[in-house]
C-alpha cells in the first residue's frame, strides 16, 4: 500500500511528529538542519479532546509540516490502528492546513522500550521523526 504524500520542499525546515494512540499521543519536534528530534510531553486525551492540545502545541512551536507514524503488521498488512492513524493524519490536514507526511512506524514503540525510554510515546514520536528526517535529500 503506498501512502499519499505531499512533496517535501526545501522551505519545510521544522516538523512536529505524532505517534497516534487512542488514549495517548506521543509528540516530538525536530528540524531538517540537524536531522534530530526532541521528545515533547505526551498528550493524554481521547477523541476530539486531543485536538485542543495539538492546537496549543502547533501555536507554540509553529512547525512547517507534520509527520504521523502509521503502524502496520510486521508483514506490511494494515490493521485497525493503521486506519485510525491515517484518519488522524487526514484530520490534522483538514484542521490545520499544514502538509502532513505519513511514516511507516513499525517497531518504533518496541525500539523506544528497548532504549529504556521513560515516555515510550514521546520516544516513539522521536524515532518516527528522525526516520523521516533521515529520508530527506
Amino acid at each position: 500500500m503506498s501512502l499519499m504524500q505531499p512533496d517535501v520542499v526545501a522551505q519545510h525546515l521544522t516538523f512536529m511528529a505524532f505517534d497516534f494512540g487512542l488514549k495517548r499521543t506521543g509528540v516530538a519536534t525536530g528540524n531538517r538542519i540537524t536531522r534530530s528530534a526532541t521528545p515533547q510531553p505526551t498528550i493524554v486525551a481521547e477523541g476530539d479532546a486531543r485536538f485542543v492540545h495539538i492546537a496549543q502545541r502547533l501555536k507554540e512551536w509553529q512547525p512547517d509540516a507534520l509527520v504521523v507514524g502509521v503502524p502496520y503488521h510486521p508483514d506490511g498488512a494494515a490493521h485497525d490502528n493503521t486506519a485510525r492513524a491515517l484518519k488522524f493524519a487526514r484530520q490534522l490536514r483538514g484542521r490545520h492546513g499544514l502538509p502532513v507526511f505519513e511514516v511507516d512506524e513499525r517497531y518504533s514503540t518496541t525500539e523506544a522500550h528497548s532504549l529504556g525510554a521513560k515516555d515510550a510515546d514521546a520516544a516513539s514520536a522521536c524515532i518516527i521523526l528522525e526516520q523521516f528526517l533521515r529520508s530527506l535529500p
